[in-house]
């Protein structure tokens, strides 16, 4: 008999602590785009928010599940996700709320394709594509390029489109420091498993670049969003305030130092709790340039 659950324990299942990887990055692009026009849909930039973590938690539980069928989380797994290998859940109620949740998430998808039109419609089935058919894709080392689009260009680009009924391209300027600063949360994790991984017989891009690599694009992904605002302000496509995230950039050269000292010491405690690490970093990051856009729009 399948054991009861309360609804905490199944909003549990979906890992709402990891949202803010999608509901803040939409967030975001959403305040760039009204300082770039002054002139944003909220409705429909708040409906995008909620579609997009509502894709995000299918997503979350549909790797989880894949991840148990294919041996990938098993209970001896230091850093496994629990919740089928400690068998809290079932496979069959995780595939099921993976499902549900997927059809609610198309289901704000479809009404904002009616307030729209139907551009949208290949940029939601583009986000589809990566929400179910991530687990496949981080086997065959195309997570991190899967990632990068789901939770940076493409929810950029709908972003666009919902908020001003065109895309703006500029809306790309801040895609791209968002995409590689939630892609570090991925790489960070990646290159911890790369061991249970390789027995698991799935190959991620962590475990295809070994680790001088692995490292190597782990330091881009969370300084080069920094150099990359600071470069681009003097060209107006961010405000001059925006400079000051270059004081986050200090947590960012922490996490650095700390995936050197794992790379020297081959130590897995050391990076244990990284991919939590570079989740907050990015937090950070969307935080200042929220706080600055609003400044700068404020002191016009």
């Amino acid at each position: 008999m399948q054991k009861k659950h309360t609804l905490k324990e199944w909003l549990l299942v979906t890992r709402p602590w990891s949202f803010t990887a999608s509901g803040l990055t939409v967030l975001t692009i959403l305040i760039y785009l009204w300082w770039l026009t002054g002139s944003v849909n909220w409705t429909n930039g708040v409906w995008a928010i909620v579609g997009i973590m509502l894709f995000h938690a299918a997503g979350n539980t549909w790797s989880d599940y894949k991840d148990y069928l294919t041996g990938v989380d098993t209970v001896e797994g230091a850093y496994a996700v629990q919740t089928l290998a400690g068998g809290f859940f079932t496979p069959k109620q995780v595939r099921n709320l993976s499902l549900t949740l997927l059809v609610v998430a198309i289901a704000v998808g479809l009404w904002l394709l009616y307030s729209t039109g139907w551009t949208l419609l290949w940029i939601g089935l583009g986000g589809l594509v990566c929400t179910m058919g991530y687990p496949v894709l981080k086997y065959r080392a195309l997570g991190d390029l899967t990632i990068v689009m789901a939770y940076g260009f493409l929810p950029a680009i709908g972003t666009s489109y919902v908020a001003l009924g065109v895309i703006d391209w500029r809306v790309l300027w801040m895609a791209l420091p968002i995409a590689l600063l939630v892609d570090s949360i991925l790489h960070a994790n990646n290159t911890r498993d790369m061991a249970t991984d390789s027995r698991a017989g799935i190959r991620t891009m962590a475990y295809g670049m070994g680790m001088r690599a692995s490292v190597v694009l782990y330091l881009f992904e969370v300084l080069f969003p920094f150099v990359w605002v600071v470069v681009l302000v003097p060209f107006g496509c961010f405000p001059f305030v925006a400079l000051v995230s270059v004081l986050v950039m200090r947590v960012a050269i922490g996490l650095s130092r700390t995936m050197r000292e794992y790379q020297e010491e081959q130590r897995m405690e050391i990076i244990a709790s990284l991919d939590q690490r570079s989740a907050m970093l990015h937090m950070l990051f969307c935080a200042v340039m929220i706080v600055a856009l609003l400044l700068d729009s404020w002191m016009r």
